[in-house]
């Protein structure tokens, strides 16, 4: 048994196949971690729902409609961000050869689109109520129950950021970046409501309400341009740095080199591709446990389900094979 292998109950494992078992725990984890945070963030949201709709009932503030609005969004957001999570863990088939993972970015843009949307609606209400005439009532009340709200919202957004973030989830940062504006939003209801209440002039609550919706606005820009960087493949200058300091350590302290790496980030996995050169007469079978090495080195620190392919090249007669490539 060579220093890449290991027996399973009396079976032997190659390191290979070590890597293999690796990645699918790794894979599951992230997957359930995930699932768990989406689930959450739909039953928050429709409990801040029902709250929101409750206090404007009660009040008939264009603000507090503003913020409910907006969780209207957001409970349509997650439930297509839930389809899309489960929908990017489906295994690649005849018509999806890569699999499934940028529905993330699709994801992100339709949750934008619809903040955009929300934004719109707010406004319109908004200077409505300005033109037709402002009517308030339990303002105490509806005060204290968006306060609420933004507090909840801001602990769950600030979570499902992380969380997307530790696992690289563009649907579950989308998500919670999402809840976040909810947050900022409700705040913005609050002090709204407060300076209502506070100078007594009506007007106040519907000019919160617009100042919100820009801010909405523009949050949901950024997640659309998002959406759209990842549909183009736009590089990523962490996952690029990641990349290349784990191949410079691995390759130098092996005697090797590396070069024509390239990569996509598919939104829950990095595709990744480079060629790595070896002395001339290196033994296939050690050239290919160094490789599978590194490729192990690269998954373990992008901390992410990586696919990773990596063409071997004997040094020496690179200049031959690929003589351009050695001018970049």
């Amino acid at each position: 048994m060579n220093r890449q292998d290991f027996l399973l109950n009396g079976v032997k494992i190659s390191f290979h196949h070590q890597q293999k078992i690796r990645t699918l725990i790794l894979m599951n984890t992230v997957k359930n971690q995930q699932l768990f945070a989406i689930r959450l963030s739909l039953v928050i949201g429709v409990l801040m729902l029902v709250g929101k709709w409750y206090a404007y009932m009660i009040t008939g503030s264009a603000a507090i409609l503003s913020d409910a609005a907006e969780s209207v969004v957001h409970i349509i957001a997650v439930t297509f961000a839930a389809y899309s999570l489960w929908l990017s863990y489906q295994p690649a088939d005849e018509s999806h050869p890569y699999g499934h993972d940028k529905i993330s970015f699709f994801s992100a843009g339709i949750e934008g689109g619809l903040i955009i949307l929300a934004a719109m609606f707010i406004i319109y209400e908004s200077v409505n109520k300005l033109v037709t005439g402002i009517v308030l009532e339990n303002l105490d009340v509806g005060t204290y129950i968006i306060f609420g709200a933004s507090v909840i919202n801001l602990g769950l957004g600030g979570f499902l950021v992380w969380r997307g973030k530790k696992s690289n989830s563009l649907i579950l940062i989308a998500n919670g970046k999402h809840v976040l504006t909810d947050s900022w939003t409700s705040f913005g209801v609050v002090a709204g409501l407060m300076l209502t209440q506070y100078t007594g002039w009506l007007p106040f609550d519907p000019l919160v309400a617009i100042a919100v919706a820009l801010n909405i606005l523009w949050e949901g820009g950024k997640l659309v341009r998002q959406s759209v960087g990842g549909l183009m493949d736009e590089a990523s200058p962490e996952i690029e740095k990641k990349i290349h300091a784990v191949l410079q350590e691995e390759t130098v302290k092996r005697g090797l080199h590396y070069h024509e790496m390239r990569y996509r980030d598919s939104g829950i996995s990095v595709w990744l591709e480079f060629h790595l050169l070896f002395p001339k007469g290196t033994m296939i079978e050690i050239a290919h446990a160094d490789s599978t090495e590194i490729e192990s080195a690269l998954t373990n620190a992008l901390g992410q389900n990586t696919h990773i392919i990596t063409h071997l090249e004997p040094y020496e007669d690179h200049d031959e094979i690929h003589p351009e490539e050695l001018k970049h």
